[in-house]
């Protein structure tokens, strides 16, 4: 049997440890946020269905923040290569975190020039980031078919805008 001394010094020395122990769990993890399957399908539809409006036949792609493929949805007369190219904007934006159009834009000269021989890179517009709450980027969606990279891009971000409300926190 353990005397009343020595539990209270095991007592005393656990109760010590407990905040070293809980400051260890809380620096050993972190959390992230990605979108479920329906919210990322229900983005990559609507950025699909403005496309179709404007008469574009696309692919939408969604990646999560780590750049794994969540959906893709292809409109019925869009292009064989549409949606690997859609998969391949996601990923470039999720990767650089940065917009493609932009990307396109900062590749063309100097260093930077040196992504586009990035493996699975496609600096090319229609690849946006999408961010919830303060800006915590959860994913990205990528649209590959419309006339230009700008205009892929405004569909991407009709498919942000149709998921706003559900990734606001």
């Amino acid at each position: 049997m353990m005397s009343a001394g020595i539990r209270t010094l095991v007592a005393a020395t656990a109760f010590a440890l407990l905040p070293a122990v809980t400051m260890a769990e809380e620096t050993s993890f972190t959390a992230f946020r990605v979108l479920k399957p329906e919210i990322a399908l229900k983005a990559a539809q609507s950025a699909m269905m403005q496309c179709r409006k404007k008469g574009y036949q696309v692919a939408v792609s969604i990646a999560d923040r780590f750049g794994v493929l969540q959906v893709t949805v292809r409109d019925q007369l869009a292009g064989p290569h549409t949606p690997d190219t859609a998969y391949r904007k996601a990923w470039t934006a999720v990767s650089f975190r940065t917009e493609t159009l932009e990307l396109s834009k900062l590749t063309e000269n100097g260093e930077a020039w040196a992504i586009r021989n990035v493996a699975g890179a496609l600096p090319l517009g229609g690849g946006v980031r999408i961010l919830a709450g303060e800006g915590d980027m959860v994913g990205a969606i990528g649209v590959s078919g419309a006339p230009s990279g700008s205009e892929d891009e405004d569909c991407a971000r009709a498919g942000i805008t149709a998921i706003t409300e559900e990734i606001e926190f």
